[in-house]
């Protein structure tokens, strides 16, 4: 049933399935009703911006994501062995050797098999492991995991590598932003965090099938980055329990699909419509109605990770709502969400309740300093 609404809402396109990224989009605006709803039934936001006219987010260069795939074959070479080291180091640990596998082509001479059946490959390996049917000193390159989405088995395709000693597997994510001088740029390491926050909530659902406690699978991740301005590889342990912990939380949020979905007009879709030659053919005026039946909450993040983050833009400006202005001030204006209140708040022309008492002195301090400045330069 939920998900016949959910293909209702998506049209004639086919489904697009949820990653680690999309999956660490829910943890940047949790709040957010309609990228919950619109990532449940998979719905190409890409799509829907571009039918808009909407600028898009920023993607990362060509250049960019050669420069990524050379450094991971580089770490991934000669079955692992430039990572072994780095594992020793970074852990503190003595490994004398470790058994590797490349999950990326099994039983295909292509580049690539099926997610199925790669997923199929990896879940027997870990779970050899676990059990100690097998060498438990255990390197895998591509593995592909799978994590429930809303009710939903999602498959996860990273460029990582599970990795498990004395009964607790770690997860490694190779990254291309460099460490420099031991540290690496903390909005990209917590982006990196977040991603491998899914693959480590994959893994426990994967061992948690076989009856295996979470704790197999360690908080710790290490993430293996370019050392300072060269290609020299380095890996650092973070701990990633808090980013763990609010993925966790917020997948339990896509529950609450069915209310969504309740409060939606009857008929709503965000169909497409294509015509023979799959061009849209829907007028934009409908596709906005519809996306105004499902509330936003945007700000200023979204710009950097959702594709319909400058329509909503667009729509907190026009009903004037504090979080188009910015985090900072959506934030120091809390429970204050348009500028009209604001700007009523600081004139007296609205009473404040008990708890805007503090920001509306603040307010009204702030107007008379700017009266004060624009007395002094007129």
């Amino acid at each position: 049933m939920l998900d016949a609404r959910l293909g209702a809402l998506r049209g004639t396109a086919p489904p697009i399935p949820h990653n680690a990224r999309t999956l660490a989009a829910l943890t940047a605006n949790p709040s957010c009703d309609r990228r919950s709803l619109l990532d449940a039934a998979g719905i190409d936001k890409d799509a829907l911006a571009a039918h808009l006219d909407l600028p898009r987010p920023l993607r990362k260069s060509q250049l960019a994501l050669d420069y990524g795939i050379a450094f991971e074959r580089k770490v991934t070479a000669q079955a692992g062995a430039p990572l072994v080291p780095l594992l020793r180091k970074a852990l503190g640990l003595t490994l004398p050797e470790v058994s590797y596998e490349d999950v990326n082509s099994v039983g295909s001479d292509d580049d690539k098999s099926s997610p199925q059946l790669r997923h199929a490959r990896t879940r027997s390996l870990i779970l050899s492991a676990a059990h100690r049917r097998s060498d438990p000193r255990t390197l895998l390159d591509h593995p592909v995991l799978r994590l429930t989405v809303a009710g939903h088995q999602v498959y996860l395709e990273p460029d990582v590598i599970a990795f498990q000693l004395d009964g607790v597997f770690h997860v490694v994510e190779i990254k291309s932003f460099p460490v420099i001088h031991g540290q690496p740029d903390p909005v990209k390491a917590t982006a990196a965090l977040t991603q491998a926050a899914a693959y480590v909530l994959a893994l426990r659902e994967l061992l948690a099938g076989d009856g295996l406690p979470p704790d197999r699978v360690s908080d710790t991740v290490i993430l293996v980055n370019p050392r300072n301005f060269t290609r020299h590889p380095t890996a650092t342990p973070f701990s990633a329990h808090k980013q763990i912990k609010n993925l966790s939380r917020h997948l339990g949020r896509l529950r609450r699909l069915p209310g969504l979905l309740d409060n939606l007009p009857p008929g709503t879709t965000f169909d497409l419509a294509p015509g023979p030659d799959q061009r849209p053919t829907r007028p934009r005026g409908e596709l906005v109605a519809a996306l105004v039946t499902v509330r936003p909450h945007y700000t200023p993040g979204c710009r950097h990770h959702c594709d319909l983050s400058f329509h909503c833009r667009t729509e907190a400006l026009n009903q004037g709502r504090t979080a188009a202005l910015g985090t900072s001030v959506r934030d120091d204006l809390a429970g204050i969400d348009t500028i009209a209140k604001a700007l009523d708040l600081a004139d007296g022309r609205m009473h404040p309740s008990r708890d805007q008492q503090d920001i509306t002195q603040a307010l009204r301090h702030a107007q008379r300093i700017h009266a004060d400045l624009h007395t002094d330069t007129a």
